[in-house]
C-alpha cells in the first residue's frame, strides 16, 4: 500500500466550530477524520462520546477512525458501530481477550484496529494481525494531545509490518509533525494521525500535504 492515509484528529480542533472543522480537513485534501474516545480511566483524561460520534456522522462522509481509549472496549462497540464508525480501534492493554473484541467489531460490519501504548512490545498483537484492518502504534503516552514524538516507539513498525498481511493498515499517533511523518514512512507506517500539527497550522492544506 503506497497511499499515506493522513486522519487528522479533532482532538485539537475548535470544538465551538467542530462541523466548520471537520469540513476543512475535508476540503483539505483528508479522506479521515480521527476520533479519540477517552474515559478517564483507561487514561487520565475525558473527552467525547456516543452522542458526538454520532452527530459528526450526520454532518459528515468522512471515514470516521474511531479510537477507543476506554476500558472493557467491548461494552461499546456496539454503541459506537451504531453512531456511525467506520473503523473502531481498541487497546491492546485494555483487554483480556483481544480476538473478541475484534470478532464483536467485524459482527457489525465494521473495520477493527488495535493499538499499543509506548511501553507495549510489538509482539503481543502478532497473534491477532491476520484478523485486523489496521494497527496503530502510539509514539506518545495516550490521554493527551500535543505531546512529544518517542522515536523509540516508533521502531516497532518494521516488526509489525513483517509479520502483517499485505493490505494491514499501520497507523502512528502522537507527535507527528512533517518531520516525524518522514520516520514513520521509512519504517513502513502508511497511515498518520496528526492534530496539533493541522490544527494548529494557518494552512490545513500546506499541513497535510507536507505529511504526504
Amino acid at each position: 500500500m503506497n497511499k499515506i492515509i493522513i486522519s487528522p484528529s479533532i482532538l485539537s480542533a475548535d470544538f465551538m466550530n467542530l462541523e466548520r472543522e471537520i469540513t476543512s480537513v475535508k476540503e483539505a485534501g483528508a479522506e479521515w477524520v480521527h476520533i479519540d474516545v477517552m474515559d478517564g480511566h483507561f487514561v487520565p483524561n475525558i473527552t467525547i462520546g456516543v452522542p458526538v460520534v454520532k452527530s459528526i456522522r450526520k454532518k459528515t462522509d468522512m471515514f470516521l477512525d474511531v479510537h477507543l481509549m476506554i476500558e472493557n472496549p467491548e461494552k461499546y462497540v456496539k454503541a459506537f458501530a451504531n453512531a456511525g464508525a467506520d473503523l473502531i480501534t481498541f487497546h491492546y492493554e485494555a483487554s483480556d481477550e483481544p480476538e473478541k473484541v475484534i470478532s464483536l467489531i467485524k459482527s457489525f460490519g465494521k473495520k477493527a484496529g488495535i493499538s499499543i501504548k509506548p511501553n507495549t512490545y510489538s509482539d503481543k498483537i502478532f497473534p491477532y494481525l491476520n484478523d485486523l484492518d489496521l494497527v496503530l502504534v502510539m509514539t506518545v503516552e495516550p490521554g493527551f494531545g500535543g505531546q512529544e514524538f518517542m522515536h523509540d516507539c516508533a521502531m516497532k513498525i518494521p516488526s509489525i509490518k513483517e509479520h502483517s498481511p499485505e493490505n494491514l493498515i499501520i497507523q502512528v499517533d502522537g507527535g507527528i509533525n512533517n518531520i516525524t511523518s518522514k520516520i514513520c514512512k521509512s519504517l513502513g507506517a502508511n497511515s498518520l494521525v496528526a492534530g496539533s500539527y493541522i490544527y494548529g497550522s494557518n494552512d490545513y492544506k500546506k499541513a497535510i500535504e507536507s505529511l504526504i
